[in-house]
């Protein structure tokens, strides 16, 4: 039996998927938790059994990590520098532990809007099958 196109499909909302994988929560239903780890996405979502393993975020929540970091530290490392003109030593641990504890922070919430993104656009696998009810 064929798989149904993607035109006969109900559309599916992308900006609620990204919200929900943002939140590390399953695109399809908002409930069950889209990680098995930090990073390690489940193979189906453990509240409504929507497949999960089709994505693939690859290098795309990395980069977009490192443009926010990367954007929010330069002004920012100016400014501190401009007006209280640390010390070298002081400056560089500041902002090397600040950017490496954002990059930690939003690398999943990253993660997770892309899977959203992709569950919601049916990209690699995601729209094989219409979508079911969400079970209670």
């Amino acid at each position: 039996m064929s798989a149904p196109a993607t035109s006969q499909l109900a559309p599916r909302s992308v900006g609620e998927a990204m919200k929900r994988g943002a939140m590390r929560r399953c695109p399809a239903c908002g409930e069950g938790p889209i990680f098995a780890g930090y990073l390690k996405v489940r193979d189906h979502c453990p509240n409504c059994g929507e497949a999960l393993h089709h994505q693939r975020a690859d290098d795309g929540p990395a980069y977009f990590t490192i443009l926010v970091v990367s954007h929010l530290s330069a002004p920012l490392l100016l400014a501190i520098y401009m007006l209280y003109r640390p010390s070298s030593a002081v400056l560089i641990a500041t902002f090397l532990g600040g950017a490496a504890l954002l990059s930690l922070l939003l690398l999943p919430v990253f993660k997770g809007a892309f899977i959203g993104l992709q569950w919601a656009k049916r990209m690699h696998g995601f729209g094989d099958e219409p979508d079911r009810p969400v079970e209670p």
